[in-house]
C-alpha cells in the first residue's frame, strides 16, 4: 500500500521583493558616498569598504533576479520548482567576491611598501557614520521581512549587512588612528582584514550553494524534530527511510510510515494526513511525501 502526499505553502513574496529592492537602493547610496570619500581621503580601509559595498549591490541585484526565478511555481519542466536558482546565483557571486578580495590584498601589499598620510578624514567619518545608519535601517527592515516570510535569501543578505556594520566601525577606527596618531600601517592592516573577511565569505557562500545543489540533508536538529513529530502520533508502529533536502524556500521531506496491516485504507490515509499536517505546521514551506508500509512489528 502506498500513498503519496504533497503539500506546499506560498510565503508573502511581495515583502521579499520589497526587501531585495531596499537592499539594492541602500547599497547604491553607500557605493556613491564611499567612492567620493575614498577619492577624497585615499584611505585603503575605506577603499576596501567601498569594494564590499560594490559587492553588496551586485549581490543584491543578483538576489533580486534570483528571487524572481526561485519563486516561480513548479512547471512541466521543473516539477520540484526553481528554488535551486538561488544556489546557482550563489556560485556566481563567489567568483566576483573572491576576485575582489584578491585585488584588495594586492593593494594592501602596495600600501605597506609605500605608506602615505590620509586626507579629509572628517569627510570619511561622516560618510562611514551615515553608511552605518543606512545599514542599521536596512537590517531592521530585513529582520521584519524574515520574521514574516522566512525567506532564506533575505536572511542571508541581512547577515551580510550585519557584518558590514562591523566593517564600518573598523574603517572609522582606522581613519582616526591613521590620521591622528600617524599609524599609517593601521589603515592597510584594516584593509587586509576586510579583504580576508570578504574571501572567507565567498568560501562560505560557495559551500552552502554546493550543499543545496548536491541535495544535502537538512541539519540534524531539523531531522530529529521531524522524527519526533512522526513518532508522536499514537497509531504508528514506526518509520524509516527519512530523506530530506532543501531547494530555495522549500523543504522536501519523504519517509516510509509503518502501520498495522489490519488498518483500513481510509484509516491509514487519515493517519498519514494527520502526521503530514503536523509537519506542515512546524515547517510551512515543506513538501511532504509519505509511503505507507503495512506490517505488524516495530521498525525504526
Amino acid at each position: 500500500m502506498a500513498d503519496h502526499k504533497t503539500v506546499s505553502v506560498t510565503p508573502d513574496y511581495s515583502l521579499v521583493k520589497r526587501a531585495s529592492k531596499a537592499a539594492i537602493a541602500a547599497a547604491g547610496i553607500m557605493v556613491g558616498a564611499k567612492f567620493y570619500a575614498w577619492f577624497a581621503t585615499g584611505s585603503l580601509s575605506l577603499q576596501a569598504s567601498l569594494v564590499d559595498s560594490m559587492l553588496d549591490i551586485l549581490a543584491s541585484i543578483l538576489n533580486f533576479i534570483i528571487i524572481r526565478q526561485a519563486i516561480k511555481p513548479a512547471d512541466d519542466d521543473h516539477r520540484f520548482g526553481h528554488g535551486k536558482a538561488e544556489a546557482i546565483g550563489g556560485l556566481v557571486q563567489t567568483a566576483f567576491i573572491a576576485g575582489s578580495a584578491t585585488w584588495l590584498m594586492i593593494d594592501v601589499a602596495h600600501r605597506l611598501l609605500d605608506p602615505h598620510p590620509l586626507e579629509n578624514v572628517g569627510l570619511g567619518n561622516v560618510v562611514m557614520i551615515a553608511s552605518s545608519v543606512i545599514t542599521i535601517a536596512l537590517i531592521l527592515f530585513q529582520r521584519y521581512v524574515v520574521r514574516q516570510t522566512g525567506s532564506l535569501a533575505i536572511k542571508a543578505d541581512s547577515i551580510h549587512y550585519e557584518t558590514d556594520l562591523l566593517t564600518n566601525v573598523g574603517v572609522l577606527i582606522s581613519l582616526n588612528l591613521s590620521a591622528f596618531f600617524d599609524w599609517l600601517w593601521f589603515d592597510a592592516l584594516v584593509g587586509a582584514a576586510i579583504a580576508l573577511y570578504i574571501f572567507i565569505t565567498s568560501v562560505k557562500i560557495a559551500l552552502t550553494a554546493v550543499d543545496v545543489l548536491m541535495d544535502k540533508e537538512l541539519d540534524d536538529e531539523t531531522r530529529n524534530n521531524i522524527g519526533h513529530i512522526i513518532k508522536s502520533h499514537p497509531h504508528i508502529i514506526g518509520f524509516h527511510d527519512l530523506r530530506t533536502r532543501t531547494s530555495g524556500y522549500h523543504y522536501f521531506i519523504q519517509f516510509h510510515l509503518d502501520l498495522d496491516k489490519n488498518l483500513s485504507l481510509w484509516r491509514a490515509h487519515a493517519i498519514g494526513d494527520e502526521i503530514e499536517q503536523k509537519i506542515i505546521q512546524a515547517y510551512p514551506k515543506a513538501e511532504v511525501i509519505i509511503h505507507h508500509d503495512p506490517l505488524m512489528e516495530t521498525s525504526t
